[in-house]
């Protein structure tokens, strides 16, 4: 009986916890049926920052919102259906995450998506610029190296480029490294804390182990495979899916974590830290990742590389060249646009 007696006081807490002004957040899915989509609409659904989770993809969104939508938490859920739908399911959001596009096989690199997802990421941001030209964009669609820079040309075209609005979510590195790290010196992973700078793809996810918090120190032969194990884990979940898929649940996780962060910052929390990949001035390259301060409009303050060892230099200036190519590409995409 006590368990029944304690149900509606628990529902009272949790109804005036999220009931603040601040708890407001009007978040968009872009891609919501998909395998990052689904569980990435699972968790905002879950949390108290969301109010509003509007649900857009070319299929099935009817049924994931009206089965999301008989979770006890606050946050209504809608799905939208198809481009004609497209713009209602934008209007108003603070927030658009776009996980859509089609997911790596083994074989293939990120690079390999590029064809099929930039027209994808194209036309989905060029509804936000028309529709929600305000909104923070969280793109998790890859190759994130030439998405970021295909959403950014985008925005231009329309005239409403913020650049302190536009993200590319590489979150999963740092989870990733936080996990990886954790494992090899028996930390709870929760306290660890590895940033991860660069870019999304193989070579260009630099992880500074240097500024890892708790201190930690490897070996020059413990640190490369870690580095290595870091750089291709992508490639480690393809291949154990066989086929089936990349990362969907981490990759949720890590969009997840990002948007609530954002949230947090915008909702007027101080002293919130992410990495992303952005437009950048803290190297030669026109858009890269660094820990990020968070505010009310999106980036406060880059807080750029740091102190770092001469390996990671070294990995710096390796990864420039890569880089720079996947970020033309995505520039070039769009200049040849019709």
């Amino acid at each position: 009986m006590l368990s029944a007696l304690a149900r509606p006081a628990s529902a009272a807490l949790r109804r005036s916890f999220s009931t603040s002004a601040q708890n407001n957040a009007k978040v968009a899915v872009l891609g919501a049926s998909g395998g990052i989509g689904q569980p990435l609409s699972l968790l905002l659904k879950n949390s108290p920052l969301v109010s509003r989770l509007t649900l857009y993809d070319i299929a099935h969104t009817p049924g994931v919102a009206a089965d999301l939508s008989h979770i006890e938490t606050r946050a209504t859920v809608k799905g939208y259906l198809g481009p004609e739908q497209l713009p209602d399911c934008l209007k108003g959001c603070d927030v658009v995450v776009i996980p859509a596009g089609v997911p790596r096989k083994p074989g293939m690199t990120r690079d390999d998506l590029f064809n099929t997802n930039a027209t994808v990421v194209a036309t989905l941001t060029a509804a936000c610029a028309q529709h929600c030209p305000e909104a923070m964009i969280c793109i998790i669609a890859n190759p994130v190296n030439s998405t970021i820079p295909i959403t950014a040309e985008v925005f231009k075209k329309h005239g409403v480029y913020n650049p302190s609005k536009i993200f590319g979510v590489t979150t999963l590195d740092i989870v990733r490294a936080n996990t990886f790290v954790a494992e090899l010196k028996g930390l709870d992973p929760a306290r660890v804390s590895v940033p991860v700078i660069g870019g999304h793809a193989g070579k260009t996810i630099i992880p500074l182990v240097s500024q890892c918090t708790p201190k930690v120190d490897f070996p020059q032969d413990q640190l490369t495979p870690l580095i290595g194990r870091i750089q291709e884990a992508g490639t480690e979940v393809v291949k154990a899916k066989a086929g089936a898929g990349s990362a969907t649940l981490s990759m949720a996780y890590a969009g997840a974590r990002f948007v609530f962060s954002l949230v947090d910052a915008m909702n007027g929390k101080e002293g919130v830290v992410e990495c992303s990949f952005v437009k950048s001035q803290e190297t030669d390259c026109p858009y890269f990742s660094t820990p990020l301060l968070l505010g009310k409009k999106g980036i406060e303050k880059n807080l750029g590389i740091g102190k770092i060892s001469p390996f990671e230099e070294k990995m710096i200036a390796e990864a420039i060249p890569e880089l720079k190519a996947s970020i033309k590409k995505g520039e070039e995409f769009v200049k040849n646009m019709k």
